[in-house]
């Protein structure tokens, strides 16, 4: 008999993360009475502690919120360009490209604290949601303050970025307890991050921002050599978003609009619609895989000439998910051939987690520092472990020519892009995935397994995946694909044309996928992925 994995079930709500302390952390809230916009915001600040290595408060943030009767709301919660941060003093310091690492990687703006703060004050606004900040910080607090067992995840991460980050600005006093990884298992302490959340929740999130943690923060980032200066930080602040849609057979899909590509992820499911044939596709066959590299190879065309900063892109993003345009777009792949495709964005670390309350309030989340430990630079006093999100801009003296110039204020192109889908049938989804150019294809396989091929969602997210380009730890573009698909497949995708490499059976390279489904009964499913430390828990 064929074993399908089973998905976690409730009736009263549901919570998916990639770290299972984040998910308890957040089911907690739930079964206090708090609503899904509560229990997110205490899973993204446990998160922040448990997976250190994966995201950060010094990193970056993007929700998805739907309250049921009223449209989807997206908050894009990210930093900008310091206003030091200019071409001329990068190329006076002889860079002719930005460093992935250290203080002039620490470029831009933390923004993911300003997304729980305007996410909490909605919450009170218009969910009547009444836990005080103090709670939701609460367990953050007890596990920076008295430790963690270390995952498998973070002792191999460290272990493999200790030479690259070692020599960074507070790295290694916080990172390589005794000057070596933390072994698996090992209680892992952060006294400064507990002190630094302790003040969080007495003075309120602003003092990150305004405040005397500001202060703090200004003078060790100056001291790490980051052009982030005070006045970044009190001129930043959360923005309320309306969120990219599309039409799709089976419902409306939500996503982030620029400077995110959450329109990448929306196209390829547009374009997937078009050429999909549950009857004539196996979701392990070639002719499955092939359909959904060829409709990322065009998405990520897009993507790669057109988003930016939408202050600065003339084109609407919605435009491009015009039925006609992606009907134009399904047209051009072949079924029995490859087309070629540049490159990768990069490699990237992120966290996706999910929640659907009770109420049927709905709120996919994501959360990330960029690279594996940001730019590595963790700040002296308040041990806050600082992104490189910005490292993405380009120091070409022509700023008619690159795509993401470096400019004062200026918002970087982000990876990072939470899904949502409202069902025909009535059920409501969230969903996404962590790492780089993987995280919209794994969106796709995630969604178009569930809905389309029926699967449930954690046999979805167990199922082999694959992977065109770069993500986390990895920095070549070929078609990565687990080696528990079958012979004849890849044999197939060989034959088509692709560049396969075999890569492991559970590889952490395919990111941490997770979804919810709320069925139109109030009854849950819920997965998390076994190539992660996490779960899905329902009540």
């Amino acid at each position: 008999m064929t074993y399908i994995p089973n998905p976690a079930r409730g009736t009263r709500g549901m919570v998916t993360a990639p770290n299972a302390l984040a998910a308890q952390s957040a089911m907690a809230v739930l079964r206090e009475d708090g609503n899904a916009v509560e229990a997110m915001i205490a899973a993204a600040a446990s998160i922040a502690v448990v997976y250190p290595h994966m995201n950060s408060i010094g990193g970056d943030g993007f929700w998805l919120i739907a309250k049921p009767g009223e449209a989807p709301m997206g908050l894009e919660a990210c930093g900008a360009a310091a206003g030091a941060a200019t071409r001329e003093a990068y190329r006076a310091q002889g860079l002719e490209r930005i460093p992935f690492r250290g203080g002039m990687a620490a470029n831009t703006v933390a923004g993911t604290l300003s997304g729980w703060e305007a996410a909490h004050a909605w919450s009170n606004a218009k969910l009547g949601g009444r836990m005080p900040l103090s709670r939701l910080l609460e367990d953050a607090i007890g596990y920076a303050r008295d430790g963690i067992a270390v995952t498998r995840s973070q002792s191999r991460c460290v272990a493999s970025r200790r030479d690259e980050l070692g020599g960074i600005s507070g790295f290694a006093d916080t990172f390589l307890p005794g000057g070596a990884a933390p072994a698996v298992g090992e209680r892992f302490r952060q006294p400064r991050l507990a002190a630094t959340l302790e003040q969080l929740a007495r003075a309120g999130i602003q003092d990150f921002y305004a405040g005397d943690l500001a202060r703090s923060m200004a003078r060790d980032l100056a001291a790490a050599g980051s052009p982030v200066a005070l006045a970044d930080l009190e001129a930043h602040a959360a923005v309320w978003k309306t969120p990219l849609s599309m039409a799709h057979s089976s419902g409306m899909l939500y996503n982030m609009p620029p400077p995110t590509q959450g329109l990448v992820s929306l196209l390829i499911l547009g374009q997937l619609d078009r050429l999909f044939d549950a009857k004539g596709m196996d979701p392990l066959g070639a002719s499955y895989v092939h359909a959904c590299v060829e409709a990322t190879k065009q998405a990520f065309r897009i993507r790669d000439e057109r988003i930016t900063d939408p202050a600065w892109m003339a084109d609407d993003p919605q435009s491009w998910l015009q039925p006609e345009a992606l009907d134009a777009m399904a047209a051009r792949i072949s079924p029995d051939r490859v087309a070629s495709w540049g490159q990768g964005a990069g490699p990237g670390d992120t966290v996706w987690m999910g929640a659907i309350d009770g109420d049927g309030v709905a709120v996919s989340f994501i959360q990330s520092i960029y690279h594996e430990f940001g730019s590595g630079v963790v700040l002296a006093e308040s041990g806050v472990n600082w992104q490189n999100r910005g490292c993405s801009f380009s120091l070409d003296a022509d700023a008619l020519k690159p795509l993401n110039p470096l400019m004062p204020g200026r918002k970087p192109f982000h990876t990072l892009n939470p899904a949502l889908a409202r069902l025909s049938d009535g059920r409501t989804m969230v969903y996404g995935n962590m790492g780089g150019d993987g995280q919209p294809q794994s969106q796709s396989a995630v969604f178009s397994r569930i809905v389309q091929f029926g699967m449930n969602p954690q046999a979805a997210i167990d199922a082999p995946r694959w992977l065109l380009g770069r993500t986390w730890g990895q920095t070549s573009d070929s078609l990565k694909v687990e080696s528990r698909f079958p012979a004849e497949t890849v044999a197939e995708l060989r034959g088509l044309g692709h560049e396969v490499d075999l890569v492991g059976d559970y590889d952490e390279v395919m990111g941490h996928a997770g979804a919810i489904l709320r069925h139109a009964d109030g009854s849950f499913e819920g997965a998390s992925d076994p190539r992660s430390d996490g779960a899905a828990v329902g009540w």
